[in-house]
């Protein structure tokens, strides 16, 4: 993977590289057109979240029919979805664990067909609990389109064309992500059931896990050099300490950062993610590790202009408390518990449709229990009740 802006521009600081967390090297490389991420997608099944990541396909009038893989329900699975998904988890192993990326995939390629029925099985679950997407649908575009800086849907829509991306097929996608974590937030998430003593035993049995050395969090506002002429660093300089009085005079360093920050930081309010001991440049590492929590610096001079920091956190070294890093827990707990909980919920709803997939290919979340479609004398009304009388069309 390469280096992340952030930090090439920390490297200016004075910094070592791979300075990140891991989540701000997500929020700095993810691509403009992959779907805002949310927590339920984060704790899904490896090839699960390639699958409802992938775009969708529909056939049109004038597409050569090609080799059906798996019939769910009155849905297909084609060879081409099917190939497709199997290059997207290649890719992500490689992105994973470039080192063991051969090793990755050969442990989840296995499961593809199972990701691509899981998904039919979700998305038909969504329309029988009536769930409407659009409304999502046009939040999420209407924030990539800020993020673009664009003026309108059609100034994203000839963007999205630009970068060779269908617009229609990339909605379709982002709905079926919709549909697919808001069933599994009802049907799944929703029941289980944690307790605040199953977040006390995590915690008691990880402790020499959650050790930690001492770090601080830091939020940056760079006001960008233009060139190296006298009169345009003095300018930035200028800019830079005009900052610095607005914020000691009451103005939100987060809402300076998104207003004013030139740095790729800028909409999440300046945020640079945490810092231990010897990740930066020794001038910095004394400076800011002396700074209080919410203290903001004079501004610094680097290659690309002048930088005010502000330390928002500062953590001694040990294992912090559990009231510090409860939500954590929760999640890590969540974790743990979303797969089996998840893979026991799609085995239900396999048991209740009608899945036949093709010899050759395996689906390896099959249930011993669920029907095999059966060929009808009348394939129309086979197909308009498919759920209810257990038919189905052949291959």
């Amino acid at each position: 993977m390469e280096p992340s802006i952030i930090s090439g521009r920390l490297a200016g600081y004075g910094c070592s590289p791979g300075l990140q967390s891991p989540k701000e090297i997500d929020a700095a490389e993810a691509p403009i057109w992959a779907p805002p991420f949310v927590v339920i997608m984060r704790k899904l099944p490896f090839v699960l979240a390639l699958v409802l990541l992938a775009p969708a396909v529909r056939l049109r009038a004038n597409t050569v029919v090609e080799e059906i893989v798996a019939r769910v329900n009155n849905q297909i699975i084609t060879r081409s979805e099917y190939d497709r998904s199997k290059e997207q988890t290649r890719e992500e192993a490689q992105q994973q664990d470039p080192a063991r990326a051969d090793k990755v995939y050969a442990e989840h390629e296995k499961d593809v067909l199972r990701g691509l029925i899981d998904q039919q099985l979700l998305l038909e679950r969504g329309k029988d609990l009536e769930i409407n997407p659009d409304t999502e649908v046009i939040k999420r575009l209407d924030e990539m389109r800020k993020q673009l800086n664009l003026g309108s849907m059609d100034d994203l829509e000839e963007e999205a064309r630009k970068q060779g991306i269908s617009f229609e097929e990339y909605k379709q996608s982002l709905k079926n992500q919709i549909i697919t974590q808001q069933v599994i937030g009802r049907e799944v998430g929703s029941r289980m059931n944690l307790t605040k003593e199953d977040e006390l035993k995590f915690y008691e049995a990880h402790k020499s896990e959650l050790a930690r050395p001492e770090e601080i969090r830091l939020s940056e506002i760079l006001v960008a050099t233009k060139s190296e002429d006298p009169q345009a660093i003095g300018a930035a300089q200028a800019v830079a300490e005009g900052l610095l009085a607005e914020i000691r005079k009451g103005t939100s360093f987060e809402d300076a950062a998104k207003k004013s920050s030139e740095g790729p930081t800028a909409k999440r309010g300046g945020d640079l993610g945490y810092f231990a001991r010897g990740k930066l440049a020794k001038q910095l590492e004394d400076t800011t590790f002396a700074m209080k929590p919410g203290d903001v610096s004079e501004p610094i001079h680097t290659k690309q202009g002048f930088v005010l920091l502000k330390v928002t956190e500062h953590h001694p070294a040990g294992v912090p408390s559990f009231a510090e890093i409860e939500q954590k827990i929760l999640d890590a707990l969540y974790s743990e518990r979303i797969e089996p909980a998840l893979r026991a919920y799609l085995t239900h709803l396999r048991e209740d449709a009608f899945i036949d997939v093709k010899a050759g290919y395996i689906d390896t979340g099959a249930s011993p229990n669920q029907s095999k479609p059966i060929e009808t004398a009348s394939k129309e009304a086979g197909a308009k009740n498919l759920k209810k009388k257990k038919k189905f069309l052949l291959f």
